[in-house]
């Protein structure tokens, strides 16, 4: 007899917990544990900078980058607005790649709330060249041109199927910029899987970038917030544009409290989602040098037929474009999962 939730002739439909989910890192869910933190968090009123637990994960994430001070905010699109908007005035320019996040998935808002203009430069695969962007630098002491004054840069790069960027061109950027008066962004989205898969310290991205938005929400696996982190300064402005933009939260703590929850026991796991993204990658015909973190990307496949099928099998994927689909491995997805989703996926690109 079928579920009651089937029909005469249907399978019975997959729960949501028999799902192999690999759209996005966005998808997991609060562990016990972080519910427990988060239910528990001493709280009180962030816009009166009351609120201990906010302030406390604001004071760790800026000493974890090297910088000043912190500000939480309710999402990575808001650190990187913000960020941009301390290191660029209205009517300047923000130079970044052509598939970046920022210019890519934040509905245009440096220009639309900011007045801000926003110039790309079309990468190898997101992959950084500091030269590239330098040769494109707008000066500012000429007034027929916009003044460009700042750069974005993201680590791990989406578009760019996780890539982490290589420091020695972080470094050279940073050089430059110094004796150029032009600011650095680092939006940081997944910084910590980059921090993982390099080895390279928090610190030492932290340290060549003037502002830097870090996300807690993806493979840190908490239900929201990131942290924008700069100068004493610039931070004190940035809370000004929080709350103008409609982001001071009062109680907030028990998001907060996730996200110390997630440094603790979340950051040091973030090997392992590596490690699931080359077995996929091994298994589905991928060459696993591309796959620096916890994405991998099958390109010039039938991408709607094949999310459709595995989607029917229990199995999600993301289409990126009609030939392109994104796998990314995350807190929710054990290794069974992994292989599970391998051998759905295997099975549907060789038919």
């Amino acid at each position: 007899m079928g579920s009651p939730h089937s029909s005469a002739g249907e399978p019975d439909r997959l729960r949501r917990t028999d799902l192999v989910d690999l759209r996005s890192d966005t998808v997991t869910k609060p562990t016990p544990g972080m519910r427990r933190a988060m239910a528990e968090a001493e709280v009180g009123d962030d816009v009166y900078a009351e609120d201990p637990t906010v302030t406390a994960l604001e004071e760790r994430v800026a000493a974890m980058f090297g910088h000043e001070a912190a500000l939480f905010v309710p999402s990575g699109t808001m650190g990187n607005q913000i960020g941009m908007r301390l290191v660029c005035e209205p009517g300047q320019e923000i130079l970044c790649d052509a598939d970046a996040h920022v210019v890519t998935y934040e509905m245009g808002a440096a220009a639309a709330i900011f007045g801000i203009s926003t110039r790309t430069v079309v990468s190898g695969g997101g992959r950084l060249d500091a030269a590239q962007l330098i040769e494109q630098v707008r000066p500012q002491d000429n007034w027929h041109l916009t003044a460009t004054a700042a750069i974005a840069v993201e680590n791990t790069h989406n578009r760019g199927g996780g890539l982490v960027q290589p420091l020695d061109e972080l470094q050279e950027l940073w050089d430059w910029s110094r004796g150029a008066g032009v600011a650095v962004h680092l939006d940081g989205a997944r910084i910590w899987n980059a921090h993982v898969a390099s080895g390279v310290a928090l610190s030492t991205y932290g340290g060549l970038a003037d502002t830097a938005s870090v996300c807690f929400s993806k493979g840190l696996g908490t239900p929201v917030g990131s942290v924008l982190v700069s100068s004493a300064e610039r931070i004190a402005t940035a809370r000004l544009w929080r709350k103008r933009l409609g982001g001071g939260m009062r109680q907030v703590g028990v998001l907060a409290a996730a996200c110390r929850y997630a440094l603790d026991h979340h950051l040091p796991r973030l090997g392992e989602d590596h490690q699931h993204a080359q077995l996929l990658a091994e298994r589905l015909g991928v060459d696993r040098a591309t796959v620096h973190t916890n994405m991998v990307v099958l390109d010039d496949v039938a991408a709607p037929l094949v999310a459709e099928a595995a989607k029917a099998q229990g199995v999600l994927v993301s289409q990126v474009s009609a030939r392109r689909i994104r796998l990314v491995t995350h807190l929710d997805v054990d290794r069974a999962g992994i292989e599970r989703a391998a051998d759905v996926l295997a099975e549907l690109l060789d038919r």
